[in-house]
């Protein structure tokens, strides 16, 4: 006899499971708990097998009879409705698994366990966060090279053309992390070059001027700020190297004695260890420091002494003394750069190894890391000794 919905409505909870049969192997099963459960009891194979459903009222008799007759039709195929509901769980679960986010994340947590730096790491998952509406739940077999241009296009519309080039970019590499580990046959990012739109060329602002290069040191001279941030703006002109290698510089990377600091593999973009001559006056801005910084492991601390120099505190200073929008604090690399290339002094792969630029040819490469110390030694005390000049040049 065919269930009715009043019956249902009505049946009560019993010490044990009992069912309201339906038909054709349908029936609800109701616990002690209150619980009704739909489930469906059919034969394959001559074996005896059982399905559920789903719960009442969130699945209706009529959607349940719906299911029942869906499974009826897999048997009258001589098909086993149990064994192809769990195919399509299981082609479901690992779908998700391979969806452009999942992925995507994956990749990045490899990345983070190689010993990338916790910055790069960062940008990763905000450009993820960028793509994350549009394809963090698409099958990554299915993104065409069309999904993935819109799915920039929407990024770029916005004005941000820069960062469309930088989301090809790192969708590729994604991309290529889920062919290497057959999780996809093809990269379509490779297919949208050209594609985008061009990013307007900027440059870090910088001095190359020496009489506006003296105008600035005499100003960095006679700034009255903190400390460690007085501090930094010198040893960013002197030493030359990326701004947070600078502000980031520990006791414990500094050798006073041999005049040499060396940044670690983890605090550079590289991931290479690189090690920096220190000039007279480079050392005594690092001995200054010393009654300063007290405890703290930072040559160049903040207010609080656990932490390194704020990364807005070079630039902010010189905004304050009026150099802002002619010179940043990665400008003195290319002030560096300019000015040593331009003395004819020295030799251009020392000046790049001194930047620490990674040269692309691996023989080259390999050659570069033994040889121009004692020419970069030497380039670096002239170059402090030309700023000091050039600073007091002008009047």
């Amino acid at each position: 006899m065919a269930l009715t919905a009043l019956a249902i409505k009505n049946a009560e909870p019993r010490d044990k499971n009992w069912k309201l049969s339906d038909e054709k192997g349908l029936y609800l099963l109701i616990t002690p708990a209150g619980s009704k459960l739909w489930q469906f009891k059919f034969r394959h194979l001559g074996k005896e097998k059982k399905m559920s459903f789903g719960a009442y009222p969130e699945v209706s008799l009529k959607d349940a009879r719906a299911k029942r007759d869906e499974a009826r039709a897999l048997l009258a195929n001589g098909r086993d409705p149990a064994h192809e509901r769990r195919a399509e769980r299981l082609a479901a679960k690992v779908a998700a698994a391979n969806t452009f986010g999942a992925i995507a994340q994956e990749f990045i947590e490899r990345r983070q366990h190689d010993g990338l730096a916790d910055a790069t790491i960062g940008k990763a998952k905000w450009l993820l966060s960028l793509l994350e509406p549009s394809l963090g739940r698409v099958p990554i077999t299915e993104i065409s090279p069309l999904m993935l241009l819109n799915a920039i296009a929407e990024v770029q519309a916005t004005g941000r053309r820069e960062t469309g080039q930088r989301l090809r970019s790192f969708a590729g590499r994604v991309f290529r992390y889920a062919v290497i580990t057959g999780r996809a046959l093809h990269n379509p990012a490779g297919e949208l070059r050209g594609a985008l739109v061009t990013p307007r060329v900027r440059h870090h602002p910088a001095i190359i001027d020496r009489k506006l290069l003296g105008e600035l040191l005499r100003a960095i001279e006679n700034y009255r700020g903190a400390p460690s941030t007085i501090a930094a703006l010198k040893l960013s002109a002197h030493l030359f190297q990326r701004p947070g290698e600078i502000r980031t510089m520990r006791w414990l990377d500094v050798d006073l004695d041999r005049a040499c600091w060396t940044i670690p593999d983890a605090s550079t973009k590289m991931r290479r260890e690189h090690k920096v001559p220190l000039s007279r006056q480079a050392l005594e801005i690092i001995r200054s420091m010393m009654a300063i910084s007290g405890r703290s492991e930072f040559v160049l601390p903040s207010y609080n002494a656990r932490r390194p120099l704020s990364e807005n505190a070079v630039n902010g200073a010189l905004r304050r003394m009026g150099f802002g929008g002619v010179m940043t604090a990665h400008g003195f690399r290319s002030t560096a750069s300019s000015l040593l290339n331009e003395s004819g002094k020295w030799q251009t792969d020392a000046i790049e190894r001194a930047l620490a630029h990674v040269e692309t040819n691996p023989v080259k490469a390999a050659y570069n890391r033994t040889t121009y110390w004692a020419e970069r030694v030497a380039m670096h005390q002239w170059w402090s000794d030309e700023l000091e000049a050039i600073r007091d040049a002008a009047t």
